[in-house]
């Protein structure tokens, strides 16, 4: 079976999020319209090798929720910079709200990231996340971010 090639790979994903190992949790985006009210739809392969699972748990393997909601928060971080509203700023995640985990996920889960614009400005947004796999949602979630210029966090 071949796959389509991705919209943004790892290398164009580094260029437009600040995080790196082991906290980068977005692989590759596989679909986005930034227009007004837009979406992307990014890809987390989640394997056996994550440090998280040294300690959660080691005989039952369970990806963090709060992990699952940062790799939406990074999504949204990647719909922001597609949008050009971030001038150059970092989209630093402050708040959840209606957050439901559904299902739990395991190593060799293919994690796939849905965020949808609910408002975006120049200085803050809120996004609608939704963490599928296979098809089921494990997470969904309203997040809300603040853009801040890297020099003002010490970046």
């Amino acid at each position: 079976m071949t796959e389509k090639k991705p919209l943004i790979d790892i290398h164009g994903i580094r260029k437009i999020l600040p995080h790196r190992y082991p906290f980068l949790l977005v692989d590759k985006v596989i679909e986005a319209n930034p227009e007004k009210g837009g979406y992307v739809l990014a890809v987390k392969n989640v394997t056996a090798n994550e440090p998280y699972f040294q300690g959660h748990f080691p005989q039952a393997p369970i990806m963090p929720g709060v992990l699952i909601l940062e790799a939406l928060a990074q999504a949204g971080g990647i719909l922001v910079r597609l949008q050009e509203k971030d001038h150059g700023r970092i989209a630093l995640f402050l708040g959840v709200k209606e957050a439901k985990f559904r299902s739990p996920v395991i190593p060799g889960d293919v994690l796939t990231l849905k965020c949808e614009e609910i408002h975006i400005t120049t200085k803050a947004g809120k996004i609608k996340g939704t963490a599928s796999v296979d098809g089921r949602i494990v997470v969904e979630a309203e997040l809300s971010f603040a853009l801040a210029d890297p020099k003002d966090i010490g970046a």
